[in-house]
């Protein structure tokens, strides 16, 4: 139960701190840390802009030793992002590591 702990960390740590454009929680954290919600705001400028993008983003009970898994709910045209939401990414795969934060 240490990763729940550090869940909280996260999470104390995105409340005081968001990243821009962006926001994550968990989606019922009375029940469970593990699975959370997230949202991406389009960037002004880009084929996004105006758009919000909603995410899910579950942890495995050995985090952070493995990537949580991140998936977009709402749908998206992009490269890195796979027909089922899946984000490809390296550092959600092979380059994640447990000195990263979910920031």
């Amino acid at each position: 139960m240490a990763f729940i702990q550090r869940l909280v960390i996260h999470f104390r740590e995105l409340q005081k701190n968001p990243p821009p454009l962006c926001y994550a929680e968990p989606e019922n954290p009375s029940k469970s840390m593990i699975h959370w919600v997230g949202w991406i705001q389009g960037p002004e400028d880009t084929p996004y802009a105006g758009g919000k993008f909603r995410l899910t983003i579950d942890f495995p009970a050995d985090f952070p030793y493995r990537a949580p898994e991140v998936r977009f709910v709402t749908p998206v045209y992009h490269p890195n992002i796979s027909v089922t939401g899946e984000i490809c990414l390296d550092i959600l795969h092979s380059q994640w590591s447990p000195a990263l934060t979910i920031r």
